[in-house]
């Protein structure tokens, strides 16, 4: 802009770069990239090899070592910018010519390789550039590593997929947008033979939700011991949540209380997208009563009401990632598909139907990507 001093941009462009945080870009991010790509490879097998082998075994290795770790179509990109790269160094390269070297004592005419003018520049950017991107994707491969071991975490926290309790068929199973995710979902069976079901959505995804859903269901497991009421369970819950979570996340919340004895389920909604009761007559019943979501104000109160359960109902958990999935139109899965993923499955087992359910959202929203972690919980009377 007029008036601005010339090297405004030069300054705003170079902004807290220093010459010690360029010069570790070449030390301690290459150490670090050097170790993330030999981590698995064979450094007896390399040092016994003489030296020129050795580098050319290395550079294999390390260069099978990087490109395996990306996706297939970023691979196949990857390589076919290598390809023509190289093919266009060679339409580029002229020959061997004599050219006058500067030496300490003289100038000789060494033979060395001729190259059309300024190719010697597009080959540095080249390799400048790939240099950029390999430190940046081996960033990505490190979190996502951490990532990857926070997921296994994550999922040894929550049940097995499928099991069984008194008349119970259960199966529950979760698909996060990100690696991790806020989804949840719980079986506790007491000692008494009552069953509790939980299942929550904390606001948000990736890791913040994740460390936010690991507290709740830490939370949920020690006070089921003391009180498995469902209004009250929910209201000390709630009073944790806002006590202890950040104060812009809420959680809603879904649990209920099955009775063997009497086939009754006592449950409580706290904000949580209404699970589906199907009966075995094809009847749809939605369990909307309870609250407000968790960790939105201390003194909320929940009510709790009950239904009954008999052999071949089927009840289904979810979290809003299953009915708002969109396809590549943007029209959403929606309750409707969830009824007619359950249409068809009914009468099956809890593990087929809730592979299904899975199975028919994905399939629906094939070409985009889940906006949302995708949960299910189906819990199926089997009868006695």
């Amino acid at each position: 802009m007029p008036g601005d001093p010339p090297n405004t941009f030069f300054e705003t462009y170079t902004r807290g770069l220093t010459a010690d945080e360029f010069q570790l870009l070449f030390t301690r991010d290459a150490r670090e990239a050097y170790r993330v790509l030999s981590r698995g490879l064979d450094a007896a097998g390399v040092d016994g090899l003489p030296w020129h082998r050795r580098w050319i075994f290395q550079l294999r290795l390390f260069f099978f070592a990087f490109t395996l770790k990306l996706s297939p179509p970023r691979r196949a990109l990857f390589g076919i910018a290598l390809v023509s790269a190289a093919i266009g160094g060679l339409l580029l390269f002229r020959g061997i010519a004599l050219t006058p070297t500067r030496t300490p004592l003289m100038r000789l005419p060494l033979p060395l390789p001729a190259w059309e003018d300024g190719t010697l520049w597009l080959l540095t950017g080249f390799l400048l550039v790939n240099l950029l991107f390999v430190l940046e994707v081996l960033d990505r491969f490190t979190l996502k590593n951490d990532l990857e071991i926070a997921r296994e975490i994550q999922t040894a926290m929550l049940p097995p997929g499928s099991l069984a309790t008194g008349p119970l068929d259960i199966d529950g199973r979760t698909r996060p947008a990100n690696t991790v995710g806020g989804d949840f979902y719980d079986v506790l069976s007491l000692p008494d033979g009552r069953v509790v079901i939980a299942l929550g959505d904390v606001a948000g995804k990736g890791s913040p939700a994740s460390l936010l859903m690991a507290l709740l269901l830490a939370m949920l497991r020690t006070i089921v011991d003391e009180d498995t009421e469902p209004a009250a369970l929910t209201s000390r819950l709630n009073t944790q949540i806002v006590r202890h979570a950040p104060g812009s996340r809420f959680i809603t919340l879904f649990v209920g209380l099955y009775d063997p004895a009497t086939d009754v389920l006592r449950y409580v909604n706290a904000g949580q997208t209404p699970p589906l009761l199907r009966r075995r007559d094809g009847r749809v019943e939605r369990l909307e009563t309870g609250g407000i979501a968790l960790g939105m104000f201390e003194g909320s109160t929940y009510s709790a009401a009950e239904t009954g359960l008999a052999a071949g109902d089927v009840l289904t958990l979810y979290s809003d990632g299953v009915t708002e999935a969109e396809d590549q139109e943007g029209t959403p899965f929606d309750e409707a598909g969830l009824e007619r993923a359950l249409e068809t499955r009914a009468g099956q087992r809890a593990a087929d139907i809730g592979a299904g359910i899975v199975s028919a959202v994905e399939a629906h929203a094939r070409a985009t990507k889940l906006a949302d972690d995708l949960t299910v919980l189906v819990v199926r009377h089997a009868g006695r």
